[in-house]
């Protein structure tokens, strides 16, 4: 049972939560009690992953009844104890809740079980995501920068807690967070396009001097820029790179001299937007005669032709 979607591709997931009744009715899982595996297909590690993509598959598109029987199967290889499948069943639970009630419900087993393991990793990280659920972002932020104490390693916390700062005004602080995120993981081409993304929504809150404006973009440039260095033909960064260039020019043009030494000649930060409206044009002309694309995939094109329309 081989699989592969895309998490963050509603299509994808539709696509593959449809087959859901006939992967399940066809998978049988290896018992404990007898060794099927002299008689079946021995189990791998990839077999559990499987599972584990369709159960959030099932999810996402609301079959319930799919999602709790890829549960069980894992339930019943793994054990209920551990500390995976406790997270998995508490994402189940979440689902199927009703109410705020129920949600409150829920957290509060997690409470219960971290009292007695305060080390429970899948857990701690629902307790994370249900008071995100029940709009609570400052006892979701407690939360995560309580987990990143002790697992401060963790590059997709430290994204998740600088999206909760930047939702709470507080871009600083969600600054600083990517940049942990970062020496995790320095080439990852999406988190340099997310700190430029932060840098320049900085500028776009009005709130800084004219200097600090200045600097704010000549970095989110900077960020752009690295990103479509390390993974060329990313929409995204070009983006950025066009809309931050853009406006850094605007700025130059507009101030009487710039006294910070390391913002970019006028002519490269010209060169490096122009650059990004050829790229942007090329990439839209090329994956729109794509037959396939996902729906995200297909928002970006959009916004990347309406961004070229509103600039002729």
């Amino acid at each position: 049972m081989a699989l592969l979607v895309s998490q963050s591709d509603p299509s994808s997931t539709l696509q593959l939560s449809q087959r859901a009744p006939l992967l399940l009715s066809t998978a049988t899982p290896a018992s404990h009690f007898f060794p099927l595996t002299l008689l079946e297909k021995p189990e791998t590690p990839a077999t559990w992953t499987d599972y584990e993509r369709l159960f959030q598959a099932c999810l996402r598109a609301g079959d319930d009844k799919s999602a709790h029987l890829c549960l069980e199967r894992l339930t019943t290889r793994f054990g209920a104890s551990d500390s995976r499948v406790m997270g998995l069943r508490g994402m189940y639970q979440e689902a199927i809740a009703t109410s705020t009630e129920d949600l409150e419900r829920v957290l509060r087993s997690y409470e219960k079980i971290l009292r007695a393991d305060p080390m429970n990793v899948p857990i701690l990280k629902r307790r994370i995501a249900i008071k995100k659920s029940l709009a609570r972002p400052q006892e979701a932020i407690s939360a995560l920068v309580e987990f990143l104490e002790s697992n401060a390693t963790d590059a997709e916390a430290w994204c998740e807690v600088a999206d909760l700062y930047h939702s709470q005004g507080m871009n600083a602080q969600a600054l600083f967070s990517i940049e942990e995120a970062l020496l995790i993981a320095p080439n990852a081409w999406n988190l340099h396009a997310r700190m430029g993304e932060l840098e320049y929504s900085s500028v776009a809150a009005g709130t800084e001097s004219a200097q600090a404006t200045q600097k704010l973009l000549a970095d989110a440039v900077r960020r752009f820029s690295r990103s479509i260095e390390l993974c060329d033909g990313y929409l995204r960064g070009y983006y950025g790179l066009k809309i931050a260039s853009h406006r850094l020019l605007e700025n130059l043009d507009t101030s009487t001299s710039s006294t910070l030494s390391d913002i970019p000649p006028r002519n490269v930060i010209s060169q490096l937007h122009d650059l990004a409206v050829k790229k942007l044009e090329h990439i839209i002309d090329t994956r729109s005669t794509q037959i396939v694309h996902s729906d995200s995939a297909r928002a970006e094109l959009i916004a990347a032709q309406e961004l070229l329309d509103r600039s002729r």
